[in-house]
């Protein structure tokens, strides 16, 4: 968690994606944007975030964006509410775990409930993209 919110993996922006949409957590400052694009399979060919804010915020979005290329937009509503469930719940299925694969590491911020809204930023502005909801907020 540390090193991708220090060193994002996939942070800046893309020209002319085919989806762009920002994301503000008004209780604390975090500010991002999303670009992605998305080829004529529905398949997320490329995806960077650009913004500001604390280091759960910068890892979550820098973890998610690295584990959604490649999947299809189908996919993601899935995806967010697995992540969400495993934030707010005790218990998730295995098979949303498996899912979630390496980003389940985000799990002990359901200990810190002011920082889930900063871990899930990035995935409420991918999702609000994609469905094209408009700016993603956490409030």
């Amino acid at each position: 968690i540390i090193d991708h919110g220090q060193h994002p993996r996939t942070f800046g922006e893309i020209d002319n994606p085919t989806f762009r949409e920002k994301g503000h957590n008004p209780f604390c400052g975090d500010q991002l944007e999303m670009f992605i694009v998305v080829d004529d399979d529905n398949i997320i060919t490329d995806i960077k975030f650009n913004g500001h804010g604390c280091a759960i915020s910068m890892a979550s979005a820098s973890m998610l964006t690295e584990m959604v290329i490649g999947k299809k937009l189908d996919y993601i509503k899935g995806l967010v509410d697995d992540f969400n469930a495993m934030l707010v719940t005790q218990d998730i299925s295995d098979e949303a775990k498996e899912r979630l694969g390496k980003i389940a590491i985000l799990e002990g911020v359901k200990q810190y409930p002011s920082r889930i809204k900063c871990a899930t930023l990035s995935w409420h502005a991918l999702l609000n993209a994609c469905e094209g909801k408009g700016t993603a907020s956490t409030e």
